[in-house]
Parts: C-alpha cells; structure tokens; sequence
C-alpha cells in the first residue's frame, strides 16, 4: 500500500465565477514509505496546489487524498492529525517565523502536539541538528538570522514534529549555490536517518536531477510525465515544450552527441557527465 495517494484529484479555484480556473485535474498518484520524489512543472502548472492538499491545507473540488488508506478529509479530526503526518515547508518558510527566539519557533509544532517538556526539547535539539542550526543561535530573534540562517530554522520547526512525509515547496528558492546545497544536504540527510518520505517541488533542473529518485512532471494541472530522472530527462524536447529547462550537463551531453561525441545516454548531473567524458578519453575516444 502507498504511504500517500491521491484518487482523481482535481481542483477548481472560483468554480462557477467569472475567473475560475482549473489547477489541478484528474490527478493519480501513488508515493511508496520512504520515496523521495520530485515535482517539477513550469510557473502555474498545478505543483504548489498539488503538495497543498497532502496534508489537508487544500481540500479537493473532487477525488480524494489518501494516507496509509485512508481519506485524510473524512472528518476534521483526522484533517488536523495529517498535518502532525504530513509536514509542509512552504515557499519562503522564513516570512512564517513569528516567536522571540529560534528554540522557541523550532518548538512550535512539538508544543500543539501536546507533547511533554523534555520531549519537546529533545525534539527541537534533534531538528536542529538535521538543519545545521547551532544551539548557540537558540536564543537570538529570528529576525536577526541571516535568509540561509531563516530558512534553516524554517525547515527544522517541521522537522521538529518528525513528519512520515516531508512536503517542501522550493525550499532552496533565492538562496546562494551554497546555501542550496546546504539546504539540500539536510533534506538528504534527514530522510536517510529516518527513513521518511520527501516530496520536494523545485523549479532546479540540477537539484532533482542529484537529489531525487522520481520525477513527476506537470503541466496544465495534469502530470505528463512520471519516472526516475534519467527517464524524464531523455525527454527533452517533450520538456522543452512544455516550458522546462533540462539540467546543464544533460544539454552538454547532447550537444556532445551532436558533434560526435559518443557520450552515453543518462548522463544529466555534473558528475555523471564528468565520469562519462573521462572514461571516454581512457578508452582513447574523441573527447
């Protein structure tokens, strides 16, 4: 059974007005425990409202969501519980930092859990740790945190709640290459020590491409693609069509190809397209 899915989903902004406006439509999906998929589309093509209704902030126009099978928008109480499940970093997730100090926004989640003091100290010590934010920042204003600083401690307050799914809507957007790998590497690092579920939407062609084991592409609130990377990404022209880039060192290898460079299918990260061209010129070929 998938950890999530989603059952014909559609959803309809001002349905009936005068501006309405389909943003999702007839969406299947199934994300196994432990995935770590990608979401990718151009600018309005469904992704944000899709993530939106994983844990119940969106409800469907039609279809449903499911969690370990079961309808997260049955009834209220179990739309609240998704939310503890089903965490969400949204676009931006600094400009939701509010308490007077960084422990105390990191605790947010664990204290509407209900859950004891220690434990929720535990918690925010161990979200701190998965996001690089040192103890020695916990009782400065977030305010005064510099925007990779921000976003860090964002992303921890969700963690701190140790969500099965971990749902992040362009959590490297505006940072610096650093700052993105950062940011990455936790995400990366937290799924492998907890075995949970990452769904990352991004506009970065690169950052899926190193990243994420599945692809979902949409486009027109419809997904039009759906495999790993090496997959989508022989896709070019479908992708292009459709408004996306492709990664930089997938466009270097067809260009390669184009010249004669017998540069092997699947190479779409830097390090693959490196491993490639060097073992090219071992072999004593054209490179």
């Amino acid at each position: 059974m998938p950890v999530i899915k989603t059952e014909s989903l559609s959803h309809v902004y001002g349905a009936g007005g005068p501006f309405e406006s389909v943003a999702l439509d007839n969406v299947n999906i199934e994300i196994p425990q432990g995935a770590f998929v990608g979401i990718i589309g151009h600018t309005g093509s469904g992704k944000s409202t899709f993530v939106q209704h994983l844990n119940g902030l969106l409800a469907p126009t039609s279809g449903r969501v499911l969690l370990d099978g079961e309808d997260i928008n049955a009834d209220k109480k179990r739309r609240h519980d998704t939310r503890f499940k089903v965490g969400l970093v949204f676009q931006y997730p600094e400009y939701q930092l509010f308490e007077e100090t960084v422990a105390r926004d990191i605790a947010f989640g664990p204290r509407n859990m209900k859950l004891s003091k220690d434990e929720v100290s535990a918690r925010v010590r161990e979200a701190a740790f998965f996001c690089g934010v040192s103890e020695d920042l916990f009782e400065r204003s977030p305010l005064e945190l510099s925007g990779g600083q921000k976003r860090r401690v964002a992303i921890a307050g969700v963690i701190a709640m140790r969500p099965d799914i971990l749902v992040l809507d362009e959590p490297t957007a505006g940072l610096d290459p650093a700052g993105c790998a950062g940011i990455l590497k936790n995400i990366s690092d937290y799924r492998a020590a907890t075995g949970a579920t990452v769904v990352l939407v991004s506009h970065s062609m690169e950052d899926v491409a190193r990243i994420a084991e599945r692809l979902i592409v949409f486009d027109e609130g419809r997904v039009v693609m759906d495999g790993s990377p090496a997959e989508v990404f022989s896709h070019t022209a479908q992708l292009r069509a459709i408004g996306l880039d492709i990664p930089a060192a997938a466009d270097v290898a067809e260009k390669l190809r184009a010249l004669g460079v017998p540069v092997p299918d699947g190479c779409y990260t830097v390090e693959q397209l490196r491993d490639a061209v060097l073992a090219l010129r071992k072999e004593g070929g054209t490179c």
